[in-house]
This record gives C-alpha cells, structure tokens and sequence, in this order.
C-alpha cells in the first residue's frame, strides 16, 4: 500500500485540532471515514502516529517525525496544483510565436495588442523569420506556432496548416512621385524597365517575384537589394525605385502608393501551423483562437480577404 494525499491532509487536520470530531466536521467527512483513513495510514507507515487521550489526542514519536514531511508534500501538491491551474486559467504561461517580417509588421502587432489586454500575465516571444526558417523552428520544437506563406508544393506532415487569409501581392512607389503606370492596375510585364528594390536572397517574396518575372519574359532591373520588409519599404520611400509587397503592409505607409496587378495578379495564402503530433499549450491555443477571430471579424485592407 502507498501514503495517499488525501491520508496526509487527513493526518495533518486531526494534528491540527487535536481531535477527530472537530477534524472530521473541519473536512466535511463523517468521523468513521476520518477514523478508518488514518488506521490505514498507521497500518502502512506501520507504527502508530497519534494517542489517543479522553477529550483528544496527542502525536507520536512517529507522528512527530511524519509532521514536517507531510506539511512539505501537501504544500507542494497544493503549489503543483495552483500552477496548473494557472497555466488552464491562462494566469501565467508562455507563447512562442513565429512570423514571416511583413506579418510582423501588420498583422501581428494588432493580434498581440488583443491578446495581452486579455490575458496580461501570458509571456509572448515572437520570432521573425522567412517561411521555411520558421517550419524549421517548428519542427525543433523552439515555436508553438508560426504564420507563414503556405508552401505551393505541399506539406510536411509533421505539421498541420490552417490557411487563414489570402492576400494580394501589389506595386509600392512614392505617393508623391509619378505612378509606375496611367492605369489603374499594372502589367507585371511593365516593370520590365523600372528599377525594383529587390529583398535579400531566401526572403519569401524575392523568389515569388523573379519567378513571376520569368514567366512574364523578362529579368527583372534591381535599383538595391538585399534588405527585409521594413528596409524595401524604406527605399522605396526614398524614391530609390519600386517593389513588389504583400498589399497588408502599406495599410499604414502614407508615404507610399499601392498599385494593384493586372490580372492573373499574384496572390499568396498564410496559414498557421504547428505540429501536427503535439498538444498545443492553453496558451498557444488561446492566441490561436485570437488571432482566428481577429481576421474572422476586423477589416482588413485592400487585397486581403480571410479564408
């Protein structure tokens, strides 16, 4: 037989009161019930831990010795306990999120501003990075979830992907220089002389675009390359020449114009993934469920539509 919980909360309320009556009226439990636990916990420490006086008891050597270990272990089941309950409660916990640079830069911040009003005590941990850099944190356990650009060509199956939202792929310039075109919406094949602020190599959008480029019969003129969202959308405020971007992040970039595509256009689907095998935290969930809404019921710019 092993010491139950339940036996040593029993054990330390009659050390409390000194008496079983009161003890047993204390825990809601009729005194035989009290009785019987305590008899069997004597009968599996083997010694006797109370004697019994007229008028109330008084502890053994033996209950002496189990007092300070039985306060201990129902101190720390009762802290185990509030723990949980906090993590359930979502009074304490962590999120690790992952996010591709333009998300971060729009959707993001006003998902997290919702989430910490309403759970302020959640710790949040973002990570910045391109698709395939933050499947890679997935899989290694380091993120709860990313936002990512849903891969074309399938996947991996250790991760499941929910598409959230889809979103057109625009034309940014300077709102205060000329159009790229006198129509409302541009060729791709029009940019085939106009300098691009183009994005580093392994950056989401740059292959999108060369490819996008390619099939429309042209190698594409680079004005400055090499930087991530929040550096492109600099250059092209400062007139260095125009760039292919996600719609969602001029939403607040009064410095700049949005240009939409000719049809086909160009479009890309984000999704949220996680893996596949494993239970996300109360937490995570939480801001899943968030975020969710947050695209389900706020307006969204031009070109982004929820799915």
């Amino acid at each position: 037989m092993e010491v139950q919980l339940q036996q040593l909360r029993y054990f330390l309320e009659v050390e409390q009161t000194r008496h079983f009556t009161q003890a047993a009226d204390n825990l809601g439990v009729s005194q035989p019930t009290l009785s019987k636990q305590i008899h069997t916990l004597e009968t599996t420490l083997g010694a006797p831990l109370f004697e019994r006086l007229r008028g109330g008891v008084t502890l053994t050597a033996a209950g002496r010795t189990l007092l300070p270990l039985a306060q201990r272990m129902v101190a720390d089941a009762d802290a185990a306990q509030e723990a949980v309950a906090d993590i359930v409660g979502l009074r304490r916990g962590e999120v690790r999120l992952g996010a591709t640079p333009s998300l971060c830069s729009s959707l993001v911040p006003e998902v997290l501003r919702t989430f910490r009003a309403a759970h302020p005590d959640i710790r949040l941990y973002v990570d910045e990075g391109g698709s395939q850099d933050l499947i890679g944190n997935l899989q290694a356990h380091t993120l709860d979830l990313a936002l990512i650009v849903q891969p074309e060509g399938g996947v991996d199956d250790s991760l499941t992907f929910a598409p959230v939202l889809r979103e057109s792929l625009v034309v940014a310039s300077v709102a205060d220089g000329p159009p790229p075109t006198a129509n409302p919406q541009i060729a791709l094949a029009e940019l085939e002389h106009t300098p691009l602020v183009m994005f580093r190599a392994g950056y989401d959008i740059r292959g999108v675009t060369l490819e996008a480029c390619r099939k429309a019969g042209f190698t594409p003129k680079f004005a400055v390359e090499g930087g991530e969202m929040d550096a492109v959308l600099a250059f092209v405020e400062a007139g260095l020449g125009v760039a292919l971007v996600p719609s969602m992040v001029l939403a607040n970039r009064p410095l700049l114009r949005a240009t939409p595509l000719a049809p086909p256009g160009m479009r890309r689907t984000i999704a949220l993934a996680h893996r596949t095998r494993s239970v996300l935290p109360h937490a995570a969930d939480a801001l899943r469920r968030t975020l969710l809404h947050h695209v389900a019921t706020q307006q969204l710019p031009a070109g982004v539509r929820p799915l």
